[in-house]
Order: structure tokens, then sequence, then C-alpha cells
């Protein structure tokens, strides 16, 4: 494995990043609320101030960025190394939003499906029609957790559907290449799951004793937990690892798996850009830095962004 490179640092929770056509990064700063551009040389420029807990993060058919924000997190700062907690005093829910890259302007897109509100959804993909899947992990209070659930819902505020549920702390979500298989990873049980697409917002569903009606394509022994993940062009998923931080890469058929080490142990995302899609950015979010390196293979090209 090639060198890693510190692009910068002194971000708060770094998450969601997203490598634009330009050579900038544009990622989330969770605990600050924010959804900030990193310059090739590491200068920082706010974009947008959402608030709450801004999370995953996508550019849409119409060049903006949509956001998933799990609503916020308390916070844990110690020996310099910035984690999250349960769920703020001021939480009210989780909501999809959608931010002008331009002006920075904020709009709410979604906050409830079927009568039930978002709690806190983490990660977004868009497909190839224009509509975007996304999960929502839950939120974690003193005595008890919610159930998650995977989402599909279209940029124009007129359709969100819960797509598979109830999942247990459901991350981070993918397609493969063919935009016909849709991946998820488990946090807590470090396990990724895959389901068949077969309609607008409609999952394939497989029987009992499948909870989700996912099939589950890989998970790792001891203690690990899945966060988000993105997909290179072969179509292997690259999930992002917590505690054993680093990334953890499995083959679509879930037999070879590959751990690549990073510096932190919350190593929470990953995109690809640069030339060829060559280049791997990641989020160390416990430290606060953006940080790259060259991959073995190209990354898949994202719709709406890449091609």
């Amino acid at each position: 494995m090639s060198e890693i490179r510190e692009i910068t640092k002194g971000l708060r929770f770094p998450e969601g990043p997203i490598a634009m056509p330009d050579g900038s990064v544009i990622l989330v700063e969770i605990a600050a609320g924010q959804l900030t551009r990193v310059l090739p040389d590491g200068t920082k420029q706010t974009v947008a101030k959402p608030g709450g807990g801004p999370n995953g993060a996508a550019i849409g058919p119409d060049g903006k960025c949509y956001i998933c924000n799990n609503g916020g997190f308390t916070w844990m700062e110690e020996d310099g190394l910035l984690r999250p907690g349960g769920t703020p005093d001021d939480y009210a829910t989780g909501r999809i939003e959608r931010i002008d890259l331009d002006t920075g302007a904020v709009e709410t897109l979604y906050t409830e499906c079927n009568g039930n509100n978002l709690r806190g959804p983490n990660d977004i993909v868009f497909d190839g029609k224009g509509g975007f899947w996304f999960t929502d992990l839950g939120k974690r209070r003193p005595r008890d957790m919610d159930m998650g659930g995977i989402y599909y819902a279209r940029t124009d505020g007129s359709l969100i559907v819960e797509a598979a549920y109830p999942a247990v702390t459901p991350n981070g979500i993918g397609l493969s290449p063919d935009d016909k298989i849709l991946y998820a990873a488990e946090t807590e049980t470090s396990r990724l799951w895959a389901w068949d697409i077969i309609g607008e917002g409609q999952l394939k569903k497989e029987p009992w004793p499948s909870v989700n009606g996912g099939r589950c394509i890989a998970g790792v022994e001891g203690f690990q937990r899945f966060d988000s993940l993105a997909l290179d062009g072969a179509g292997n998923i690259c999930v992002a690892t917590l505690v054993n931080g680093g990334i953890t890469v499995i083959s679509p058929d879930g037999k070879d798996i590959e751990h690549i080490p990073m510096p932190d142990r919350m190593c929470t995302n990953i995109c690809f850009g640069g030339p060829d899609l060559r280049t791997a950015y990641m989020t160390l979010s416990t430290t606060g830095k953006l940080v790259s390196m060259e991959w073995p293979r190209p990354g898949l090209p994202l719709h709406h962004l890449n091609k």
C-alpha cells in the first residue's frame, strides 16, 4: 500500500467525504454542525451550517448536496480525541436536507416516513435515476436504543419509502456497479447485508431467518464496528471500520476480506477521486483529519458526480 498523506486537520469529527471534480473534498463536521470544503492545500471553507448532526452526504442530479442529518450527538473529548455519545437534550428529530453549495442555503426535505419520525439518518447514495437510498441508524439513550431502517426517497419531496425494517444500527450504504444490488453495513453487528433491487424503493426480501430481508454477505470477528462505505470499480465494498481502525475491503460474494489499517480507531468513511478515481480519501474522525492514499483499484464512479 502507498503512504497515507494528511490533507488537513482540526476538523470536528469529519464524515461524509465527497471528492469534487475541482480537486476539493466536501465533507461534514458532525460536532460542528456544518458542511465544509477542504481545498487541495488543506485550506478549509465553511459551506453551510445546518446544525444538528450532518452525517452522510452526496451530490444529487441538481448539483446540490443532500445531507443525512442525525439530529445531533452529545460529545466526549479525552486525551485530544473526540467521539460521539448519546442523544442531546435539544434533539428533535432526524432529517434529510438539501444544501445549495453556492449560497449555503439549507432546505429540509424529509423528517418522517409513514407518520414515523426519522431518528438518525446516517449515510446516502444516489441511483442513476436521480433517487436516493439512505440508512437511519436510530438514536441511543441511556437505557435503550432505536431499531434502524433503510429508506428510498425522491429529490422533489414527493416520495419516501421504508424499504427494509428493522435493522440493527444500519450505517454505510452503497450500490453495485450495475445499480441492481443495494449494500448496507451494520455498525454494532459488523455485518454487511445485500438486497436485490426490484423497483423504485423496492427490495427483494429473503425469508426468515433474515430479520431485515437481506442476505448477509460477510461479518468480521472480534470487536470491530462498521461505519460508512464506498464501492470500487470492481464491485468490492470498502467499509470504514471502527475500533480496528481502517478500511475493510469485502468482495461481492463475501469470500475475500482484506483490512487496510488507518492511524485512527474511528476511520469513519471513504470516497474516491483524483485521476482515474485512484485516490482514496478517508475521514479519521477522533483525530479530526482528512487523509488520502493511492488505492490499488479505481473507485466506482458516482452518479451525478464522477461520470
